[in-house]
């Protein structure tokens, strides 16, 4: 009787829970660079089958263990296909030098963000006027509001300012004799995190040919992520809002407010 209960118990080693552990940072991490992206879905789908896969094998299941076994070895190459920009961030991310640092790669590995949402506490009220000025003096501006991604990668590639929001401080960054009125401004955790960042612009063969760059870049970047973003047009100080790929024109002020207290809220 004692023989036959024995097998029912896991032997678990120190080395088993440092594999536990690791996996779980790994897990971790890559879900912090997919969260609040396109990529999270297809990341949380292929965990959720990687994961029956496993329940399946340990019943013995051997038809439908070798279909979902398939999948996985073909679903290997369509991440690394579908995930080629996360890939190259992770890469970025570890390549870093300031990664290994002794202070700061503990809080790398084990950093866990329990606050709320970046995008909670976002004052808008500075965001607002700062738009409706630079719309009637039409100074070219884009602004990227962040809500569950930080969007880290791309404020690393521009200047950072990490500076409360102010009205006057985005009027003097898109002053269009301004060092850094060349790029995007990052909002995220109602600060201005960084100016002149670069941004992923929108392959779609239907966007419209008279838009320029930064209607582009506000479209690429809610396409790959949950921000949204603000253009302000140089030619006609026309204000532009994106939120998931789309691209609404000639919205006023009133608008504007709306549309933020909605899509933060």
């Amino acid at each position: 009787m004692l023989h036959a209960i024995m097998p029912l118990f896991i032997k678990l080693r120190w080395v088993d829970i440092i594999d536990i552990v690791l996996v779980a940072i790994l897990l971790y991490q890559i879900y912090n660079l997919v969260k609040g992206s396109a990529a999270i879905n297809i990341f949380v789908g292929m965990l959720l089958i990687y994961l029956l896969w496993i329940f399946v094998k340990a019943l013995d299941m051997q038809l439908f263990s070798g279909i979902l076994g398939k999948f996985i070895d073909v679903g290997v190459i369509m991440l690394v296909v579908l995930f080629q920009q996360e890939i190259r961030k992770f890469l970025l991310f570890i390549g870093t030098t300031e990664f290994f640092k002794k202070r700061s790669f503990a809080k790398n590995i084990f950093d866990i963000k329990l606050s709320s949402s970046p995008s909670s506490n976002t004052d808008i009220g500075p965001i607002i006027k700062a738009c409706r000025n630079m719309a009637e003096t039409k100074t070219g501006a884009i602004l990227v509001i962040t809500k569950n991604s930080s969007l880290k990668f791309y404020s690393d590639t521009g200047d950072q300012i990490d500076s409360k929001i102010s009205s006057r401080m985005l009027e003097n960054i898109f002053f269009k004799n301004s060092p850094l009125h060349d790029g995007a401004v990052i909002i995220t955790e109602n600060k201005i995190k960084a100016a002149r960042c670069v941004l992923p612009v929108t392959e779609r063969g239907d966007f419209p040919a008279h838009l320029g760059m930064r209607h582009r870049a506000a479209v690429g970047i809610t396409e790959a992520s949950d921000a949204v973003a603000i253009v302000v047009s140089e030619q006609t100080g026309e204000i532009s809002y994106s939120k998931a790929g789309e691209l609404k024109h000639s919205v006023t002020p009133d608008r504007l407010k709306e549309l933020l207290e909605g899509d933060l809220s």
